[in-house]
């Protein structure tokens, strides 16, 4: 299992140029736990696509076709308090926003408060490097 962060779940919606790495990652281990709040920021990222013009409305729908797919097989981590106070904690002594600290923290809940056991998968450099400093195993992308 992997977590994947909404960063890099995005190129697996819409053609980018990180999808077919982050394509083929997946592919070797479809294992996937993400933050509940991951299918809205995925949606965000179509609709901002669509919005700018880099997706016309029928690849913005094929995209988020993709996402829901994508959304039943995936580990769902729910927003419990522990999360939470995860997150304020992270907040602190990492430069993240509030989104991030969040996803952050609920892959160091996923990975039972041992970051070593669990892979981190995300194209966000500063939410990366608090990965890495959390002791996450984050594999180039």
């Amino acid at each position: 299992m992997k977590f994947w962060d909404s960063s890099a779940l995005v190129p697996l919606l819409v053609q980018e140029s990180r999808t077919r790495t982050l394509a083929t990652l997946y592919r070797r281990d479809a294992d996937v736990a993400a933050w509940w709040g991951s299918e809205v920021e995925c949606s965000s990222a179509v609709g901002r696509l669509e919005r700018a013009g880099a997706l016309d409305a029928e690849g913005a729908e094929r995209a988020l076709s993709r996402l829901e797919a994508l959304q039943r097989t995936w580990q769902e981590v729910q927003p419990v308090a522990e999360i939470k106070m995860t997150a304020r904690r992270f907040l602190r002594v990492h430069p993240l926003r509030a989104a991030d600290a969040l996803q952050l923290a609920a892959a160091f809940v996923v990975s039972e408060r041992q970051p070593s056991t669990l892979e981190f998968v995300c194209l966000d450099v500063r939410l990366n490097d608090a990965a890495r400093r959390e002791g996450f195993v984050t594999p180039s992308v």
